[in-house]
């Protein structure tokens, strides 16, 4: 698996990748003008055709695993059709999800794109892998965070390859095999402890959609929690649980440079906050309407910038990023749309089948309810099943948060603890996938291994959480 930043093949786009490249800015654009209600009506004319045609060129390129979704989505479509009635508006809605998270993705590979080629954030994360060992976990585990919001899984493949050429220089072997384990953890889980509180995740801005009542602004407080809880639970382990070595290191020379070197990073993440959260109290939009737009419109600010440093020209890498870099996530883009699409249209055609089966949600004790997220989606995903689809697909299935009597924001606590916990165990998730490639073990062993005694405790603790937050604090 590469390990790059930068996923631009060196040959000129096709015709086809420009058609994708096209579509999906097209899909962004239209599910900006519906996010921000410019436009109220007559959308769904031209975003359903796109989705559809986009879809249709993605399947042409991508591996047969990913087609089975397409296959999958289709099938239960048909489906759908012949058995639920007032079936079109369910279908409308997966292609509005689909959509969604075509966009959603885009706008975010805008930002991932100006990143990469900014010198400063690959100076600040090879700054925090050449930490020493007394705080090198935190400063990954917290870094890791920090980049996730730039970079999404950039943020691993980044600091990855700058913690592995790191510890590729130390000449005792023991020593390296411990501290690569060590540092990939660290940014393993600096990166998922972002997904319960992060405005930039899909599992904030999913679970949110799904359960009424709900906005980033109303659960980033208690997300914060349970990204704490992920964070220092793993320095706790880390520490107590530190590789006893046959023989005394070798001293280690400090770091170069200072933490003036995330500088930087701190001002554009300070600048993306602050903006989105003005934005949001002038409009009163959505925090992903708002995500939708900023995010673009600062990564193109950065573009300009770095003009300066001898990069491209705007125009020049605008036409990049749009017919090269986004079609060379064909596979990304077209299994995390599938997800959205079939768990919008499963879900109307299992509710009968679970019904019909004995089962009733509704009768189970409001505790085991909202903790069942925090175990069930991991669990899912140890069958490969993406968070996207376990969450679209459940959710629906879920008491309303009156019935459990319990705030709607403890439940997407729960979902965004139980999203968080899937991307450290399951071993067909992109985080697992990159660490195992760096730490040359399989994504199993990452999951299983690595990570088994981090999940028991994370599995109790935030089972803890959640109901602390549905019965005593929310």
């Amino acid at each position: 698996m590469p390990i790059s930043l930068s996923k631009t093949p060196a040959s000129p786009p096709s015709l086809t990748d420009r058609l994708i490249g096209a579509l999906l800015i097209l899909i962004t654009c239209l599910l900006i003008l519906k996010e921000w209600h410019l436009v109220s009506s007559g959308l769904d004319y031209a975003l359903v055709p796109a989705v559809t045609l986009v879809v249709a060129l993605l399947a042409t390129q991508v591996a047969p695993g990913r087609r089975f979704f397409v296959a999958l989505a289709i099938a239960l479509s048909l489906a759908l059709v012949w058995r639920v009635e007032g079936w079109q508006p369910v279908l409308l809605n997966a292609f509005h999800s689909a959509g969604f998270i075509a966009a959603f993705f885009a706008a975010l590979a805008t930002l991932r794109s100006a990143a990469q080629q900014a010198s400063s954030i690959r100076a600040a994360g090879n700054f925090l892998a050449l930490q020493p060992p007394g705080r090198r976990y935190l400063a990954l585990t917290l870094g890791g965070q920090a980049f996730a919001l730039l970079l999404n899984y950039g943020a691993i493949a980044l600091l990855g390859s700058l913690a592995t050429a790191a510890a590729a220089d130390e000449p005792d072997e023991e020593i390296r095999t411990h501290r690569t384990r060590r540092m990939l953890l660290a940014i393993q889980r600096g990166f998922v402890a972002s997904l319960p509180w992060s405005p930039m995740s899909f599992s904030i801005a999913i679970t949110t959609a799904l359960i009424p009542g709900t906005s980033w602004g109303s659960v980033v407080l208690p997300a914060i929690g349970t990204s704490a809880l992920i964070t220092l639970t793993g320095w706790a382990l880390d520490t107590i649980f530190k590789p006893k070595l046959s023989h005394p290191p070798a001293p280690r020379a400090a770091p170069e440079g200072s933490w003036a070197l995330m500088a930087p990073l701190l001002i554009l993440l300070g600048l993306l906050v602050v903006s989105v959260l003005i934005l949001q109290s002038l409009t009163g939009l959505r925090i992903i309407a708002l995500v939708l737009l900023v995010v673009p419109c600062m990564a193109a600010a950065w573009a300009l910038l770095q003009k300066r440093e001898g990069n491209p020209p705007l125009r020049e890498r605008a036409r990049t990023f749009a017919f090269t870099e986004l079609p060379a996530y064909r596979g990304e883009v077209t299994l995390l749309m599938m997800a959205g699409f079939i768990g919008t249209v499963g879900a109307p055609l299992l509710a009968p089948l679970v019904k019909a089966s004995g089962f009733h949600p509704e009768d189970l004790p409001p505790a085991l309810v909202l903790v069942s997220f925090v175990w069930i989606i991991p669990l899912l995903g140890q069958l490969g099943m993406n968070p996207i689809l376990a969450v679209t697909l459940i959710a629906p299935l879920v008491p309303a948060a009156s019935e459990l009597g319990v705030a709607p924001e403890a439940i997407v606590v729960s979902i965004t603890a139980g999203w968080a916990l899937g991307g450290i165990s399951s071993p067909f998730t992109a985080t697992t996938l990159l660490v195992g490639s760096f730490g040359n073990v399989s994504a199993r062993h990452v999951g299983l291994r690595w990570n088994g005694s981090y999940m028991i405790c994370m599995l109790l603790l935030l089972s803890a959480w959640v109901l602390a937050l549905g019965y005593l604090i929310l």
